[in-house]
């Protein structure tokens, strides 16, 4: 009888094998490109880009890369683990025929980004459409999210500055729509700034509304039911100005700076009129409360129907305290435009603003920890092609996935889903895709891809 030494079996590796498939899992991103169509959108709007005799299409190109960019790639050649699978991801453009295509982008300026954008815009009503009472606008709201993130750079690039934070880089500002509780959330702006760019520019978040809107429906980019949210970033006289003008009618919620007038305000507060605050599964947190101060300072200056609520609260262990702050207590100061409703309920939505830190985590892990290009025009284009990706990540999960799998994360997604291995059998002129019974999450990959091949086609 012989004895196994060591903790792993031995086994003997070669090459040459026929047959397996390596992230196989991704063919729901494949799918979900095909039911949404996202192809053909692409396709079309990148015609003007397809010189004559071209082999590959610009539109498949840029795809390409974009799920590369999902599958946990982080620059351009990153793209060879598709041309290594053409039974899954078809032809794969050579590395200088995309770095070709993305300098031609570049060249382009505004005229190539408008046209992904466009694309975007029109897939992105369609899968609301086909997702339905999974799309984050199911209710006939929606929530932009509007934040700051510093990329890092670790060599010299156009536009790379020292930051804020003391470190070098770029310091783009991004969008994401808000998918609630059972979801996670889709991107639909990204500004590229240099590294010295500030936090509460008027110009720049103006800007990103802007292209934040432009992606949404039309019956969505004006009116109350789409609200805007940000940090204190977003609290200048011009933002809100610009979101309350007349005709645009935006809702807002947007965090504000404890200034000297605001602390003087709170110190006037009658100790009756401060009310609990909510925690995130709606019940009262202890050490939190909440008071509305509207009427104590003058905002004759500030949009009509502005109101100011303020919140104090025992500060975390281990947490410093300002000198705006009162009696050992952390405050904090949001302003909104939404009448009535509960304090503890309007604070509650801002507070839970803290998601779109979770989705620019996910972006950093989805091609956003750093610009691999050079130029900046170059870079403007990588960072379309990485809300793509995101695009991607966020609409499989809505049209496939259910209960707590839509809530995985692209890590998660990754090693459990993407990354399974398959046997690719063609018999009778189709091709099928196998995968061991062995893996655990097989039965969530098929349910996934029944559901995909469920929807309706295109058009």
């Amino acid at each position: 009888m012989s004895k196994r030494s060591g903790l792993y079996p031995r086994v003997r590796v070669e090459g040459g094998g026929r047959g397996a498939v390596s992230q196989a899992g991704s063919v729901l991103l494949v799918e979900t490109v095909r039911k949404s169509g996202l192809d053909t959108a692409i396709s079309a709007a990148l015609t003007p880009w397809r010189k004559p005799r071209a082999v590959h299409d610009p539109g498949k190109i840029l795809l390409d890369v974009a799920l590369a960019v999902a599958l946990g790639g982080d620059c351009l050649t990153d793209v060879g683990m598709l041309r290594a699978e053409p039974g899954v991801f078809g032809p794969v453009a050579s590395d200088p025929t995309i770095s070709r295509l993305v300098d031609a982008l570049a060249a382009s300026g505004p005229k190539a980004l408008a046209a992904i954008r466009a694309a975007r815009s029109e897939v992105r009503g369609r899968v609301w459409d086909l997702a339905g009472a999974s799309s984050p606008a199911a209710e006939g709201r929606v929530i932009i999210d509007i934040d700051g993130v510093l990329v890092l750079a670790h060599s010299e690039k156009q536009d790379a500055t020292a930051t804020w934070k003391k470190t070098y880089g770029h310091h783009p500002l991004v969008a994401f729509v808000d998918h609630g509780q059972a979801g996670s959330g889709e991107p639909v702006a990204a500004l590229l700034r240099p590294g010295n760019a500030g936090s509460n520019t008027a110009a720049d978040h103006i800007e990103t509304a802007q292209l934040a809107l432009a992606q949404l429906p039309k019956h969505l980019r004006r009116g109350r039911q789409t609200l805007i949210r940000t940090d204190s970033g977003g609290g200048t006289h011009s933002f809100l100005d610009w979101l309350s003008r007349q005709g645009r009618w935006l809702s807002y919620s947007v965090g504000m700076t404890i200034t000297d007038t605001i602390h003087q305000a709170v110190l006037k507060i009658p100790k009756k009129a401060w009310t609990p605050a909510y925690d995130a599964d709606g019940t009262e947190r202890p050490g939190a409360w909440l008071a509305e101060i509207t009427d104590m300072p003058d905002l004759s200056t500030w949009p009509k129907g502005m109101r100011l609520i303020v919140r104090k609260e025992r500060p975390h262990p281990g947490a410093q305290l300002r000198f705006t702050d009162l009696d050992g207590l952390r405050l904090t100061c949001f302003a909104t435009n939404t009448k009535g409703g509960q304090l503890a309920d309007l604070e509650l939505r801002h507070r839970r603003r803290a998601r779109c830190e979770d989705r620019i985590r996910n972006a950093r892990d989805t091609g956003l920890r750093n610009l691999p290009l050079h130029e900046t025009a170059q870079n403007r284009i990588w960072l379309e092609i990485v809300s793509l990706a995101l695009d991607l990540l966020a609409w499989m999960p809505m049209l496939a996935l259910t209960g707590k799998n839509r809530r995985w994360e692209p890590k998660k997604l990754r090693l459990r889903l993407f990354s399974a291995a398959a046997q690719l059998v063609n018999a009778g002129r189709r091709s099928r895709l196998r995968f061991t019974a062995r893996w655990p999450w097989t039965d969530v990959i098929t349910h996934a891809i029944d559901r995909l091949h469920a929807r309706p086609k295109p058009g």
